[in-house]
C-alpha cells in the first residue's frame, strides 16, 4: 500500500499534534507553567502547519 506525498505529510503533522496534546497534559501534572506555554506554543504551531491543507483541499472541490 503506498501513501501520497500529502497523506504522509498529514500524518506526521498530526502525530506532532497528538504529542503535542500529551505535552500539554505532562506539563499540567507537573505543575511545569514554562513548559505548558512551550508546549501550547507547539500545538499552536503544528495547527497553523494543518490549516493550509484543508484550506487547500476545501478550495479545490469546490473548483470542479
Amino acid at each position: 500500500m503506498r501513501f501520497s506525498d500529502r497523506q504522509l505529510t498529514l500524518t506526521g503533522w498530526w502525530l506532532f499534534v497528538t504529542s503535542a496534546f500529551f505535552f500539554i497534559v505532562s506539563t499540567l501534572r507537573a505543575g511545569d507553567m514554562i513548559g505548558l506555554i512551550g508546549a501550547c506554543a507547539f500545538m499552536a504551531a503544528n495547527i497553523s502547519f494543518l490549516i493550509p491543507f484543508y484550506r487547500r483541499s476545501s478550495h479545490e472541490d469546490h473548483e470542479d
